[in-house]
């Protein structure tokens, strides 16, 4: 009696899940109340598909991103990613200094302080799956280190928009802001949408230009640690480009364009609330109070220095 209470437990989990994925890709839901959903379903009730989630939230964004790429300017995604190169290499280098100061001196062990900081420093989870393998890293660094970086994403997509909005930030500057300081590509696209259209542009090609870093990071540490572990490179970014190029040359491609560029809006809320799920009570637990603490003020620390030079015009596109 009780496994089949248990049984039928389970399944009705499952079916509340599916049910409040759908709602979240059929845009039912905006993306900041389904991240919101999917915390509370993770902490609450406990996500039920928890390696499929982790796996399709991946593929999900990636190819949400392409089809972002089908409602962007060719000509505005360079410009924005050619300004922002500079910043971009100036902040990454601070970020990861900050970041394995911060380590050493709270005495994070392991390899946890050097993902934990990569992932700050270039696009959260993606940087994290990159560097893993050439550090070797273990199941528990990778799942403190994501688990760091998951709580802080989204912190950061319910909080940003706001304080965009009460410091009076431009489209352009929260735009870059949010490409500078938040972690995820998905978390950056979340919170730029909510704040306009073009912040959404500028905040994605910024953070995309950003993730290309991926590579170089890899490089050097596979040199530092002599490591011969393959490099992944994010296709997705050059799937991108690809679209905004189709979008801006193509003109009779135009409606079908409109059509992507909303299948991706949608597809990056679902995507939301598939990360906001992973997020169990299990995980805050394992993530602990050191490498937590790193990662919280080296975020603050990333976010308030760029909100500066953003704010003081020393930053802008």
């Amino acid at each position: 009696m009780t496994e089949t209470k248990n049984s039928t437990s389970k399944t009705l989990l499952r079916v509340f899940f599916l049910l409040i994925f759908i709602a979240c890709f059929s845009g039912f839901l905006s993306p900041p109340v389904a991240l919101t959903l999917g915390i509370l379903f993770g902490l609450i009730l406990s996500n039920p598909y928890p390696l499929q989630s982790r796996t399709a939230s991946r593929w999900f964004l990636q190819g949400s991103v392409v089809a972002l790429g089908f409602g962007m300017n060719l000509h505005e995604v360079i410009r924005a990613g050619r300004s922002g190169f500079i910043y971009t290499a100036l902040g990454i280098t601070f970020a990861l200094v900050v970041g394995l100061s911060l380590g050493k001196l709270l005495r994070i062990r392991g390899n946890s302080s050097y993902l934990i900081t990569a992932g700050t420093a270039i696009c959260g989870g993606s940087a994290i799956a990159a560097i893993a393998p050439i550090l070797h890293a273990d199941e528990e660094e990778m799942a403190v280190s994501l688990g760091t970086v998951f709580v802080l994403n989204s912190v950061a997509l319910l909080i940003f928009p706001p304080l965009g909005h009460l410091l009076h930030l431009s489209q352009m500057q929260f735009g870059l802001w949010a490409a500078l300081a938040i972690h995820d590509t998905s978390s950056v696209v979340g919170a730029a949408s909510r704040y306009g259209a073009q912040a959404l542009i500028i905040g994605t090609t910024v953070k995309l230009a950003r993730a290309l870093w991926i590579v170089p990071l890899a490089l050097a540490t596979a040199a530092l640690k002599r490591s011969k572990s393959r490099i992944l490179f994010p296709w997705f970014i050059l799937f991108f480009c690809l679209a905004a190029v189709a979008n801006t040359y193509l003109p009779s491609f135009s409606s079908f364009s409109k059509s992507l560029f909303q299948l991706g809006r949608l597809g990056l809320t679902a995507t939301l609330f598939l990360i906001g799920s992973g997020i169990s009570r299990a995980t805050l637990r394992h993530v602990g109070w050191g490498p937590l603490a790193q990662g919280i003020l080296l975020w603050i620390v990333v976010a308030l220095t760029s909100l500066y030079f953003i704010h003081t015009g020393w930053i802008a596109l």
